[in-house]
């Protein structure tokens, strides 16, 4: 089984590339992110022609998130559970063959300080709690998503510049950290320890030809799901295509 996560920065905007990555790569399962679109708006027949099924957790404008599948889903759970009150689309959960995949965008959380970034860090909390409750069912977990989190320096190409921002700073930092505690793996990193590999690049200043990158990405990964783990990487190639999101595709494979 290969899943994948991407943000891609509008659906409307970003579907051909959307359609031909899915084309090429083939992966079974897609966490999206950043859709920004309510669910009837969401171009479930063109994907479906691909052989997908969809869940989405739409929001008009903004946010929103959605699983596709080769394989059928069920048990969907829309929205963060604890976070009720919480109005913004960012979450989204599924069982698929027997693994429980979420597909995450946490906020960004700037400027900080400020309400922004103390909304991030609630998010996370809450986060953090939907993560432990999924480890005591033992079933294999898949949290992937844009996290818009920086865990090391070895995920970005100057940590100096970016000293201060929501993304790097020790209080995020820390969060993740916390969840990597209880018991999930980055899947990237577990395979791939060369630093300063990229998921994101901003549209501005070359950041893209520079390779001026972050890493902020990630598919965290229950001990379950890492028993099944064969490979994982980063698809750089999208991002060089035209009206390309700024994020790129990030992907593992499991065992059956």
């Amino acid at each position: 089984m290969k899943a994948a996560t991407w943000n891609v920065n509008s659906i409307k905007a970003r579907l051909p590339n959307v359609l031909a990555w899915l084309q090429k790569a083939q992966p079974d399962v897609v966490m999206l992110q950043e859709i920004k679109t309510i669910d009837d708006n969401f171009p479930a027949m063109e994907i479906e022609e691909l052989g997908y099924n969809v869940a989405v957790h739409g929001q008009k404008s903004y946010n929103g998130v959605a699983i596709l599948s080769k394989l059928p889903i069920s048990d969907v759970q829309r929205g963060l559970p604890g976070n009720e009150a919480d109005e913004q689309a960012r979450y989204i959960e599924a069982t698929i063959a027997g693994v429980r995949f979420a597909s995450i965008y946490l906020p960004n959380g700037n400027p900080t300080p400020g309400d922004k970034f103390t909304y991030k860090l609630a998010w996370m909390e809450h986060l953090i709690n939907r993560a432990e409750a999924l480890l005591a069912t033992e079933t294999p977990t898949v949290l992937a998503g844009d996290y818009n989190v920086i865990p090391s320096d070895d995920d970005v190409h100057d940590a100096v510049a970016w000293a201060g921002d929501a993304l790097i700073r020790q209080e995020t930092r820390d969060c993740f950290r916390r969840l990597q505690n209880l018991g999930y793996s980055d899947a990237f990193r577990l395979l791939n320890s060369t630093p300063h590999r990229y998921s994101f690049w901003d549209y501005q200043g070359g950041a893209w030809q520079k390779d001026n990158g972050i890493r902020i990405d990630h598919l965290m990964l229950s001990a379950q799901a890492v028993d099944r783990l064969l490979a994982a990487d980063i698809d750089q190639e999208p991002r060089g295509w035209e009206k390309a999101s700024d994020h790129t595709p990030v992907w593992i494979e499991l065992t059956d």
